[in-house]
């Protein structure tokens, strides 16, 4: 049969277009493997033990699952200069105190690694092994000579097969490259990085079908106006997707953040109007974070509406809602809405929140400093249940919040911390003084 180098499509007659991606010249000749290994009865299978070994980054192993998986893929991908390297030879010199580590650079010189090292501190080692290599037989080649514990590859896109002929960073080059290492992880039982470039709409370069091939995708996210960098995985074979790992880019590497919210929430003078705090989640870890909202008139037709750090059209929704069951009319004014410190959130309990700094803004009234919000708001107007609430208290009632507007109907006998239950936004906001 013949196969799309591209997105993997499978045809029994060679054809000249891909009826799939629509690529052109992309199907070769696959012949199937002669030997077969006979299906196995599910109750007759043994169980593997996977065994973890951390990489003492406690932010990085909490992404990834607690540590690393013997034979595993990993693939880490972020825009230009947002700390993807720095990051990785920061994580190859903890993995070098337990055995050799190969960092292995198709981008940069040794000299120029080595420079980095010593920025970060870590250039006294000798188990952390530097080549500079982009032919695939020869980086296999030093994985075996090195009998190396684990290995990193920066990047991918610098990788080219034996035979290859069209230029670097093509989708077959890249596909068949991470093919091959992902076989030899399995093979060695050894862990790989692979760094990976991406598009400008902000996915993996190459083909989709990398991401398939690996065990575990992060991207590493951040804005080049914010020191914060965070590390998101989007695919996991051995844990959850819904963990982060949050870091600040310093002059030394990237410095983890062990108190997020107290990170998140860090005022200076008093609490302007527009400013609320609300615990989020982000996997099973409760953070507390500060949102901003701006409202401002304006004589524009097109009122502007922007959001930063959360989805736009959530917003527009919540706003909507404002203007129906409040009565503030919001048509006229500009709305700007932050999440400080330059986190992203994605879950819906801090529509409350969200509501409640604009509507802070819109009639200039600060909110108590000392309390925390928590809610989803429906259409109708009414707040909504959330996820863990419990750990989200506990949370705010350990940084030293004292009181919190939360959803009713919630059965919860917290000392530290008191509760304010409202069933509408109108109940919400009336409890805040706005």
């Amino acid at each position: 049969m013949y196969r799309c180098r591209d997105c993997g499509y499978g045809s029994l007659k060679w054809l000249g277009r891909c009826p799939q991606c629509g690529q052109w010249d992309t199907l070769t000749e696959f012949k199937r493997p002669d030997s077969h290994s006979p299906p196995q009865a599910l109750a007759t299978i043994p169980l593997e033990e996977a065994q973890r070994r951390p990489t003492q980054i406690t932010e990085f192993d909490r992404v990834i699952g607690g540590g690393l998986i013997a034979g595993s893929v990993v693939l880490v991908g972020g825009e230009p200069g947002i700390g993807k390297s720095t990051l990785l030879l920061q994580v190859a010199a903890q993995l070098a105190r337990d055995g050799p580590v190969l960092y292995i650079s198709g981008e940069e010189s040794p000299g120029q690694i080595k420079l980095r090292a010593e920025r970060l501190a870590i250039g006294k080692t000798n188990n952390l092994l530097i080549g500079h290599e982009q032919n695939l037989a020869a980086i296999c080649e030093h994985v075996l000579q090195t009998k190396a514990a684990a290995v990193i590859i920066d990047s991918i896109q610098t990788v080219f097969p034996a035979g290859e002929s069209a230029g670097l960073g093509t989708t077959h080059q890249v596909g068949q490259a991470t093919f091959e290492l992902s076989q030899l992880a399995r093979a060695q039982k050894i862990p790989i990085f692979l760094i990976g470039h991406v598009t400008k709409s902000g996915d993996f370069a190459g083909p989709k079908a990398i991401e398939h091939l690996v065990d575990v995708a992060l991207y590493v996210e951040g804005g080049r106006e914010s020191d914060v960098r965070v590390v998101r995985a989007v695919k996991n074979r051995f844990g959850s997707t819904e963990e982060i790992g949050v870091f600040q880019m310093t002059e030394a590497g990237l410095r983890e953040i062990a108190n997020p919210s107290q990170f998140f929430t860090e005022r200076l003078g008093p609490v302007p109007a527009g400013s609320v705090i609300v615990p989020t989640l982000e996997g099973t870890r409760p953070i507390l974070v500060e949102i901003q909202a701006l409202v401002a008139f304006t004589r524009s037709n097109y009122p502007q509406r922007r959001a930063t750090g959360l989805d736009l059209n959530r917003v527009a929704l919540l706003v909507a809602v404002i203007e129906k069951h409040l009565g503030a009319q919001l048509s006229g004014e500009d709305i700007y809405v932050n999440v400080a410190g330059g986190l992203m959130l994605r879950e819906t309990a801090v529509d409350v929140g969200i509501a409640a700094a604009i509507v802070s803004s819109f009639k200039e009234k600060p909110i108590d400093g000392q309390t925390v919000i928590i809610g989803e708001l429906g259409l109708s107007g009414e707040v909504r249940r959330v996820k863990k609430l419990r750990e989200r208290l506990a949370e705010a009632a350990k940084l030293g919040y004292g009181r919190a507007v939360v959803p009713a109907g919630e059965k919860l006998d917290l000392k530290e911390i008191e509760l304010c239950p409202v069933h509408t936004i109108r109940e919400a906001m009336e409890t805040l003084g706005v």
